[in-house]
Formats: C-alpha cells, sequence, structure tokens
C-alpha cells in the first residue's frame, strides 16, 4: 500500500511532555466497530468490557538504554574523541547489543567507547541507519548494573527533543506491569492503568494475562519506503507462555473477548496465533508488520495510544479498525484536542466487522 495514506497533519501542541495524573484519568477515544465515535475516560474501560474477558497485558519493563559517552581516539590521534550518544536496541548475548549511534558517521569497527564513568565498549560492526553492534567490557549482571548506573531512559525524540529526561520519567515511563527489564520503549497503552482501576476489572471478572514483547528502537523509526511492502520491520523478542495460551483459548471458547492492552500485546497474539486462531506459546523473535488487509486472529479489543502519521503503529490500528474509520478518529481527536503519542491519550478500538 502507499505509505501517504497513512499521513496525517498533527499540531505539535498536541504531543503531550507528561502523562496524565492519575494515569486513569486520561481520555479514551471509544472507536466501535461501526465506526461510531464516543468521547471517555480510560477509567470508563470496565464499562465497555463483560465478565469472562481476558485483559493481554505487556510486562516488559523498560531499560535505561540511552548512554552518552565519547569515542576513544584512533591511533595517531590525540585528544578527546568526539562526543557519542547511544541508544541500545536489541541484547544479542551477555556482553552485546545491537544499537543505534549519534553520530553514526564518526564510527568504525573497532572503533572503542568510553560511556559514562565506568561503561567500555567496541564497535564490532557498523551497518545501515546508524545500527550498530557493540562488545562490552562487561557482561550479564555487572553490565546491566552499569547501564542502570550510566544510563537515562530513552524517552522518545518527540518528548526528548523538546525537554530533558528527569528523575519523574523513571517512574512515568514505566507500567503498572513492568516486571521483566530489556525494553528500550515503553509499551505506552500498559502507561494507563492504575491499582483501583485493575481493581474494579477483576471485580466485573474479566482476567488479566501477561505476555512479553521487548520493545526495540526500531519503533521509533520512521517508515522510508513509498510502498508497505518495501518496509523492513526490526525483530524484537516476545514470549507467551503455555498456561497462558491455555487460558486464553478456554476463554474464547467459553464466549469471551480477548482485549489487548496495546500494539506490541497485539502484535506479540498474532505472532503466536495458529493458522485455525488458536493461540499456542511463542518464544522467539517477532517481526510481524500489520497493515490494512491482515486477517487478524486473536485480539477483539484494542487499547492503544495515539501513533505517529505514516507509522508501522497508525498501519496497525487501521487495519485492526479500518483506514477510513482511523483517519476520521484522528481527526476528531484533533479537533477534541487529545493528547497524542506516548505521554497522551488513548483509543478503545472494536475490530471492524470483516
Amino acid at each position: 500500500m502507499d505509505v501517504s495514506l497513512f499521513d496525517f497533519e498533527l499540531p505539535v501542541g498536541l504531543i503531550a511532555l507528561r502523562p496524565a495524573r492519575p494515569r486513569d484519568s486520561a481520555r479514551m477515544l471509544v472507536v466501535h466497530a461501526d465506526g461510531t465515535l464516543e468521547h471517555k475516560h480510560v477509567r470508563d474501560l470496565p464499562t465497555y468490557l463483560n465478565a469472562g474477558d481476558a485483559l493481554v497485558v505487556n510486562d516488559t519493563k523498560v531499560i535505561p538504554a540511552r548512554l552518552h559517552g565519547r569515542r576513544a581516539p584512533r591511533e595517531g590521534q590525540g585528544g578527546d574523541g568526539p562526543k557519542i550518544e547511544i541508544l541500545l536496541h536489541r541484547r544479542l548475548a551477555p556482553n552485546r547489543f545491537s544499537a543505534f549511534a549519534r553520530p553514526a558517521r564518526k564510527l568504525l569497527a573497532g572503533d572503542r567507547l568510553h560511556l559514562g564513568q565506568s561503561l567500555e565498549a567496541e564497535v564490532v560492526a557498523r551497518g545501515e541507519a546508524g545500527e550498530l553492534e557493540m562488545r562490552f567490557a562487561l557482561e550479564g549482571t555487572a553490565l546491566d548494573s552499569a547501564i542502570a548506573r550510566e544510563g537515562e531512559m530513552p524517552l522518545p525524540p518527540y518528548i526528548a527533543g523538546k525537554r530533558e529526561t528527569d528523575a519523574q520519567d523513571a517512574d512515568d515511563y514505566q507500567t503498572y506491569f513492568a516486571d521483566r527489564a530489556g525494553s528500550v520503549a515503553a509499551p505506552t497503552a500498559g502507561l494507563h492503568f492504575t491499582e483501583e482501576l485493575l481493581a474494579r476489572l477483576a471485580a466485573k471478572g474479566i482476567a488479566r494475562e501477561h505476555v512479553t514483547l521487548h520493545v526495540g528502537a526500531g519503533t521509533f523509526l520512521p517508515v522510508t519506503a513509498t510502498d508497505t511492502a518495501a518496509h523492513h520491520m526490526h525483530a524484537e523478542w516476545a514470549e507467551l507462555d503455555a498456561g497462558t495460551a491455555e487460558r486464553l483459548n478456554t476463554a474464547r471458547v467459553k464466549g469471551g473477548r480477548v482485549v489487548a492492552v496495546g500494539t506490541t500485546s497485539l502484535r506479540t497474539l498474532e505472532s503466536a496465533a495458529q493458522a485455525s486462531g488458536t493461540i499456542a506459546p511463542l518464544s522467539a523473535e517477532t517481526d510481524i508488520f500489520i497493515t490494512p488487509g491482515y486477517t487478524f486472529r486473536t485480539a477483539d479489543i484494542l487499547l492503544t495510544n495515539f501513533h505517529l502519521p505514516r507509522s508501522t503503529l497508525f498501519m496497525l490500528v487501521s487495519a485492526f479498525a479500518g483506514l477510513e474509520t482511523m483517519k476520521r478518529a484522528y481527526a476528531e481527536a484533533i479537533r477534541e484536542r487529545y493528547r497524542f503519542y506516548s505521554y497522551g491519550d488513548a483509543c478503545l478500538l472494536f475490530r471492524a466487522k470483516a
């Protein structure tokens, strides 16, 4: 499909720089299967769910993946090397990560990096679009501790470009469900939940199931191709255990609906789905790319934030609820001054009828 079909104009003032407080006070645009729109708040979510439905959340935890430092002088060079910013992308081994660097043009394979006060790394290889493979002097838990000490929360560029990351982001940019460290971006639909909201959902008989998808920095990359068929998705690690798969399949047999909290949960479910629609255990990388025309096999409802124009995430929600419906919904949200992107408001989407 032509990528320009997924473009829209967003006033800069609608980009949220801080989350709503309390979290479930964020606004929620409800998009029904017939295209009807309602203006609600996330705290109203239980109204739209039934006993026997299953809420599927992503329990990944964001690591402080943005690192600052310098390239060591190369042989024959004196003085300090250039300043470098590193955004860790995906763990490859106990001591190796793929990462993005700025400015990448100043790095070559074999270069040594001094990051903060205690991290040393070597560039193993440099790929396209500023991507690197890096080997650290530390490994395992020692490396994890050093990253936690030296790194900062990797706020998306549209926030980090407007204000400094601060101590509050260490809490704000983690979901209520954050448990398994590995993401370099938050699964932002999960940011809207509070203990009180979850208690109300449980009291109504709505089950909660956990999956894991470690979000990579590729989520920030724009789609530069002119046609979706030419776009390459970065792979991300996803897990869905056998017990979760069994409970979800049982809930569906009994008439319950699967409610995906965020596009990451939805992508994990769809990656785990068999041709029959049965959900199977999953522990693998996924690079699933969902665009209009895709046949969904798992989720009936999707809670998600408002996404960037021309992004793979806006393509996914357009596949779920219909492209024309989502264009109309986003236009309505802009008119009503909803807050957009990671710290912004939410949509509750009911899957369009086939």
